[in-house]
């Protein structure tokens, strides 16, 4: 099957949960969050639902591990922590879920991130994979870089991955 049947048969509007990690960030201050429900929206997919938590990974994959747990969501984004400093920690916490990794998301947002702000596009840990069968996507907080990845590499994908991840 080529890749325009699989996307043919793709799911046209996805389930989506919104996580934004920060210590310092609130509903009103989240604008990544924000941005990522507004490009989802646009791309016809559904926000299940949205929750801001504090840097802690602890914190973090219970967020998430209580979202794979909710039938009605498909896709879970999160935006913040994937930085290098002392307090980033969502790399660490997403990715020990991680049943099958997308290595590729990661290389391809560096590459095109490179673009926008050159070599520390190589500070960021974004990343994506499956956990129990559901896509998790790992952005990081700035609103700019959450809009190049959502408008770049997850809307035009989501549908597909999620059709592929249920396979």
């Amino acid at each position: 099957m080529s890749q325009a049947e699989h996307k043919a048969r793709a799911p046209v509007s996805v389930r989506c949960f919104i996580v934004t990690v920060s210590d310092t960030r609130t509903e009103q201050t989240d604008t990544s969050g924000r941005a990522i429900a507004d490009l989802l929206t646009a791309g016809g997919h559904q926000v299940a639902g949205r929750a801001i938590v504090k840097d802690d990974p602890d914190l973090v994959r219970g967020t998430i591990e209580r979202q794979l747990a909710n039938p009605d969501v498909q896709v879970i984004i999160t935006t913040g922590g994937t930085g290098i400093t002392s307090r980033d920690s969502t790399y660490e916490a997403v990715s020990g879920l991680m049943q099958k990794r997308l290595d590729g998301f990661g290389e391809l947002f560096r590459m095109l991130s490179y673009g926008q702000i050159g070599p520390a596009a190589m500070m960021s840990r974004a990343c994506a994979g499956l956990v129990a069968g559901r896509v998790v996507v790992s952005l990081p907080g700035s609103e700019a870089a959450v809009r190049l990845a959502m408008e770049k590499l997850v809307i035009p994908e989501l549908g597909h991955l999620v059709q592929q991840a249920l396979r």
